[in-house]
């Protein structure tokens, strides 16, 4: 009896420990050459891929290279759906290559999207992936990333932090922490001038964590407001008063919504909208960290439809989303066909747009059924797909979810705006979707940042437990070059490397980076400093090039490790060290 009760409270000790992990992700690494000789004679292009971490659904693209100054304000595709300006643009893009993890190959035959064979020369490549076999991993329980949700993955000085930190307009959850712990949200409480309301898309100061910007309604003037405060974990946030006209920034003209406040690093980002017929009022506003205005920018090109709103829908479609990437804005609406990436700093206002996706591509397009009431409307909140954010990764890969399509997960655009797939993660449902979020700046979290409410059913009829949260899935993309000639160093590497693993010392993650000269076995051993092998990150046959392999140390002591890289007849051994 005694026994039993002991292996019990052996289980019992062992399931909270479990409970008490933190979280810490299985990444997924895709890796290929960085440079591709092909002759462009229409012959079958074979292109070694290795993915670690986690299986991968993986999309291989052709683009252009070195063309974006030749490339001037393009329409084209289907009801002139793609626009383009000072951008590379897609030429060829696969289906969903299903990829195991170890040595994979992707087969191209030369040709664009249409069937023709490419002309010799040289072009970027992408691979884009995502995990579509294993179920989504619970990052926190409460509330889940929705349209007025962002992520913070630098701090001061541009440095990337070792924890992102994802938030909304007055809670912040940093990433890593304990999954069951819902007291590790950090909140503060926000009071706004008599009068305004609705707080919208927030944003922090650049590298600075104790302020942010937020953007409040005015419901009786229709204005809107972007105003600074002191972030007081668990109190109430203090207005600072020396930005702009005592404390925020002010758009005096007549607006239906904002569309929330993002920064680039440099300036701040607000604007407005209309949605019926005073939607011609669509306008962004640059602002600098003074509350100052620095230029306006007017959207009406594209954020403005008139025989939208004549056909019985909307006249405007926001944005009402519009975070940052690499210095660029994506804009989005939830209720709007059009998605766009625009760029601040163009110093022609002409040029502000860079790619723009409507209707015409049937992804993220609305009424493009046959009997559809109103054919081709653009800004129409009453039918789907519902795509409550857009967010990018760091080669400009966007995505949306993808709501009211069915088992659908998210709609896939490529760097220039091209619409490439409807994606599902796995044991998608039918059910609600509301955020996708990516973190993509090289920690050990990097991934996709979802909700769950697909689990609930479409009306909250299903697991409610699982349907609210911040959730994970893992993702990776990589870029290289295709094209005639090959410099001698990618030809075949000289040399078999094994790097320093990154970062050195870590915590639970790092990841081992190794060259090798020929295809051949391959292992990669973690030992103890007692000699024991704890480990067996790769073992088996992969191509010759530039590889890597993450170990995740949850569960193992502080301490020094080494890892042993051994292919055909070569092998090194290096020394790491894991803290707690």
């Amino acid at each position: 009896m005694k026994r039993m009760f002991i292996f019990a409270l052996g289980l019992l000790f062992t399931a909270s420990s479990i409970l008490a992990a933190n979280f810490q992700p299985t990444l997924l690494k895709l890796n290929a050459p960085s440079k591709i000789k092909y002759n462009f004679d229409g012959k079958s292009l074979t292109i070694p891929v290795t993915v670690t971490g986690t299986p991968a659904g993986a999309i291989f693209l052709v683009f252009t290279k070195d063309k974006a100054a030749k490339i001037s304000k393009t329409r084209n595709g289907f009801l002139g759906w793609h626009y383009v300006n000072k951008i590379d643009t897609c030429l060829y893009f696969s289906g969903v290559n299903s990829l195991a993890v170890g040595s994979n190959t992707i087969t191209w035959n030369g040709k664009d999207k249409g069937g023709s064979l490419l002309g010799a020369g040289e072009y970027t490549y992408y691979l884009w992936g995502y995990d579509n076999k294993n179920a989504k991993t619970r990052v926190a329980h409460g509330w889940y990333p929705y349209y007025n949700t962002d992520v913070v993955t630098m701090g001061a000085g541009g440095k990337a932090l070792t924890n992102p930190v994802i938030y909304r307009p007055t809670s912040r959850w940093t990433i890593g922490s304990n999954p069951a712990d819902s007291s590790l949200f950090e909140t503060t409480r926000l009071t706004l001038p008599t009068g305004w309301t609705q707080i919208f898309r927030t944003c922090f100061h650049p590298g600075d964590l104790n302020y942010f910007y937020a953007e409040a309604h005015n419901s009786t003037t229709r204005s809107e407001g972007v105003y600074k405060y002191q972030w007081v974990p668990g109190g109430n946030a203090v207005m600072q008063t020396t930005f702009g006209d005592n404390g925020g920034f002010f758009f005096s003209q007549p607006v239906y919504n904002g569309s929330g406040v993002s920064t680039d690093g440099t300036f701040l980002y607000a604007g407005y909208y209309g949605q019926y017929a005073d939607g011609i009022n669509n306008k962004l506003f640059k602002i600098d960290f003074d509350g100052a205005l620095q230029n306006t920018f007017d959207l009406t090109e594209w954020m403005y439809h008139a025989d939208d709103y004549k056909a019985g829908a909307q006249s405007a479609g926001g944005p009402t989303y519009m975070p940052e990437r690499n210095g660029y804005l994506y804009f989005n609406h939830y209720g709007s066909c059009i998605k766009a990436m625009v760029n601040p700093s163009a110093e022609n206002k002409a040029d502000l747009f860079v790619w723009v996706n409507q209707n015409g591509d049937y992804i993220n397009d609305h009424n493009d059924k046959p009997d559809s009431p109103r054919p081709w409307v653009c800004f129409d909140f009453n039918t789907g797909p519902y795509n409550y954010t857009i967010s990018a990764d760091a080669n400009l890969f966007s995505i949306t979810p993808s709501y009211d399509m069915g088992a659908v997960s998210i709609a896939l655009m490529a760097p220039d705006g091209t619409g490439v797939s409807y994606l599902s993660y796995a044991g998608e449902t039918a059910g609600w979707k509301y955020g996708d979020i990516f973190v993509d700046s090289g920690s050990a979290f990097d991934g996709i940042y979802c909700d769950n409410a697909g689990s609930a059913g479409v009306n909250y009829t299903g697991d409610k437990t699982n349907a609210f949260g911040i959730w994970y899935l893992a993702h990776d993309s990589m870029k290289g070059t295709i094209g005639t000639e090959v410099g001698v160093e990618e030809s075949a590497p000289s040399a078999f490397v094994v790097a320093q693993n990154t970062p050195n010392p870590f915590n639970p993650s790092t990841t081992i980076n190794f060259t090798l000269t020929k295809a051949a076995k391959t292992t990669v051993e973690v030992f103890n400093s007692s000699g024991q092998r704890v480990a067996t990150l790769v073992n088996s046959s992969i191509s010759a090039g530039p590889h890597s392999t993450v170990w995740n140390a949850t569960g193992f002591s502080a301490g020094v490790y080494f890892y042993t890289v051994k292919s055909g007849d070569f092998s090194r051994t290096m020394k790491m060290t894991l803290l707690k």
